[in-house]
Parts: structure tokens; sequence; C-alpha cells
């Protein structure tokens, strides 16, 4: 056997057709052997690598640059003017799909919510959903992307979140990289970059298929940007600051992608 695959490989001999066969079936077992010993070497070195931050909540430090480059790549060729694809509102389903339900503490005294924005200058304003709603109203049915795998095509309304910046002054707030949201109890919480942020389809919330939000879908305000998975669209947004340094961050403090991006 040992003759026979080494005269196989002289570059002298003439091969016939079904010892060309061999060969190149040869040929293709041994590549495909070492593609695989390389990949699994390549998860074994990549399991030896220390976390980001030390800790084991993160993933590694090998695959977080790599979606750190992920990031820059798609940051660099993104424009407000690729949009989402959107359908006709009678595509929406009628009986939504929550995406999860971190700080949606049932505690809230909805009658007194307020939303906190925190002011370069150290100034805070405390909006209730009147000083929403009194801004243009806009709608958008997507199809809503969760990281667990599941999808839906969803009809939301509310207001651009650049038509709020525009309509609160907030434009030196909005030249800064970064837009950070926490929920009232603090409990979850997100860091969007601002050309997602002001994106024309990334809304403030208020309505889910012409009705006031569900309690269960962030009532009375959450954020809906269809360029990001479901975990950047925070429900229930008690305080918006603005950095130029990424903002905490729930998921990604867990080891997803920190820009989750579509």
């Amino acid at each position: 056997m040992t003759n026979f695959i080494t005269n196989l490989f002289r570059s002298d001999k003439k091969l016939t057709v079904d010892e060309f066969i061999v060969k190149k079936t040869i040929t293709s077992f041994f590549l495909l052997f070492v593609f695989f010993a390389a990949c699994v070497w390549s998860w074994k070195w990549a399991r030896r690598q220390p976390s980001e931050n030390g800790s084991r909540a993160d993933i590694h430090a090998p695959l977080r640059k790599v979606l750190n480059t992920n990031e820059i790549i798609f940051s660099k060729i993104f424009s407000s003017n690729h949009l989402t694809k959107t359908y006709p509102s009678s595509a929406a389903v009628k009986k939504v799909r929550p995406n999860g339900n971190i700080g949606m503490s049932n505690n809230l005294d909805t009658a007194a919510w307020k939303m906190y924005v925190i002011k370069t200058n150290g100034d805070t304003l405390a909006l209730d959903i009147s000083d929403i709603k009194k801004l243009p109203r806009t709608d958008v049915t997507f199809n809503f992307k969760c990281i667990e795998g599941w999808n839906q095509i969803t009809h939301w309304a509310g207001v651009r979140f650049s038509d709020f910046i525009k309509a609160y002054g907030l434009n030196g707030e909005a030249s800064m990289k970064y837009v950070g949201l926490t929920t009232p109890d603090k409990q979850y919480y997100v860091g969007i970059d601002m050309a997602s942020a002001l994106h024309p389809q990334t809304i403030l919330c208020y309505e889910l298929n012409g009705r006031p939000l569900p309690l269960r879908e962030g009532y009375p305000l959450r954020l809906i940007i269809p360029v990001k998975y479901g975990i950047k669209h925070l429900k229930r947004i008690g305080t918006i600051y603005f950095a130029n340094n990424r903002p905490p961050d729930y998921w990604a403090e867990r080891g997803y992608d920190y820009y989750s991006g579509l």
C-alpha cells in the first residue's frame, strides 16, 4: 500500500484515470484532515486565552477583538440612507413576542413616570410622555430580529430620535460618539453608536399596533432601532445620556457583540 501511494505522487509517473481519481481523493482527505486539525487547534488556543476584562463573564480576547474589528468595518460603511426593509402595517403580527423582561420591575408608578435626559453641561431634562407625543409622529413596520434566533414583522409608532434631539436642543450632545439608555430601575442598560441612534428609522416608541405599548413591551416609552438586534431595543426608558466613550451595555458585559448591527 505504501509503495502504491508513493508511486501515485511521483512527478514522473503517468497516471491512469483510476489512479488519478485515487490521487485526488487522497489529497482531498488529507487537506480536509489538516483543515479540521487547524480548526480544533484554533478553538483550543482561543479557549486558553484570557477574557478581555479578566472575567469569565466576557468572551475570550481574540474573539472580542474580532467583534470589535467587525464594528469598525461596519460603522465605516454605515449610512443613514440605507434603510431597513419595511412592510405594510397589515403584515404585522397581532401577538407580539416580547424579547426579555430585564428592567421591567412591577413596582413602576406609570402615572409618575418621567424620562431624564442628562445634558453635557450637567443640566437634566425631566420629560413626561406628553412632552414626547407633542412631537411629529412616525411609524415603522419591520422585521424585528432577536439574537435567540426568532423574528417577527412588527408595527411600532413614536417620535424619531433625531427629531427629539432637534426639538430639545441636543445637537451638541448628538455630536458625541455614543448615547446610553437605562431603565428606571437601572437593571437594564444599552450603549448605542450615535450614527445608529440618529438613523431615520430609530424612534422613541409609545405605540404598538396602533395602541399604547403594553407593560411587557416597555410602557410608556421604549427604543425601537431597526438597524440593531433586539438586545439594543431598550424597554421603558428611564435615563438617556451621551458620551464619547462606550457606555455600559448589559449584554456586551456578558460576552455579546457591543455593536449588534444588522
